[in-house]
């Protein structure tokens, strides 16, 4: 099964009222193995950045004024995701930016019936407890070290190891592609030796003839100083 893991950087919290997506990153998975595969894309908003908002992610108007427009690099983006489901910490507001951006393009939206929200996933796991994507990475022993700031693309790499122990730990990831690859594999034809047609004969007999029985005892008896003796 293949899935996406993404996250988006904005220039604020809401799409209607001006915010633009300025950065994104996509993880490729399948059976709960990352593959390797990624897509990364920074986005001229065509507006400034605020300051709360560059605080959090770094990002500047000045770093994002050569980036590429979003509507005329998006093809690349879709053309990545395919039809997979998308997997987002706090899905709607990731999707609510995408499907902003994509509508400006005039673009289909993507359907939320494709979004897996890993909050909700954590909130049934964890009932109570801290569910930011700093938090599930220390439960689960992750190493965020390096993530100074948010980005879109690392915080997808956390975020798909979050995911797979959400989803059961990785050993369940493993034993998923170990089916998939076996179920891949190509089977080996046995050939079935097929009983002639015909009459059924009576089983020879396979007792030992006199003759047969004096001449074993005659071998037997020219044996020196045997074990069983």
């Amino acid at each position: 099964m293949r899935e996406i893991v993404f996250d988006t950087e904005t220039t604020g919290l809401d799409p209607k009222t001006g915010d633009r997506m300025v950065e994104i990153g996509c993880v490729e998975m399948v059976n709960l193995v990352p593959t390797g595969a990624t897509f990364h894309a920074y986005y001229n908003p065509e507006r400034d950045m605020p300051a709360g908002a560059e605080a959090v992610h770094g990002l500047s108007a000045a770093f994002l004024s050569d980036k590429p427009l979003f509507r005329d690099t998006f093809q690349e983006l879709l053309d990545f995701i395919g039809d997979a489901p998308l997997i987002a910490h706090n899905a709607g507001f990731d999707f609510g930016f995408l499907n902003a951006e994509l509508t400006l393009c005039g673009s289909e939206p993507v359907c939320m019936t494709r979004m897996v929200d890993t909050v909700q996933i954590a909130k049934k796991r964890h009932p109570g407890a801290k569910l930011s994507l700093d938090a599930l990475c220390t439960r689960y022993g992750i190493d965020r070290s390096h993530r100074v700031k948010h980005g879109a693309l690392l915080d997808a790499e956390l975020l798909a190891q979050v995911y797979v122990e959400l989803k059961g730990g990785r050993q369940i990831g493993l034993e998923l592609a170990a089916e998939a690859a076996a179920a891949e594999a190509p089977k080996e034809l046995v050939a079935v030796r097929k009983a002639p047609e015909g009459p059924r004969r009576e089983a020879r007999p396979h007792s030992p003839t006199p003759d047969e029985l004096a001449r074993h005892r005659e071998f037997m008896a020219g044996i020196e100083n045997p074990l069983w003796g």
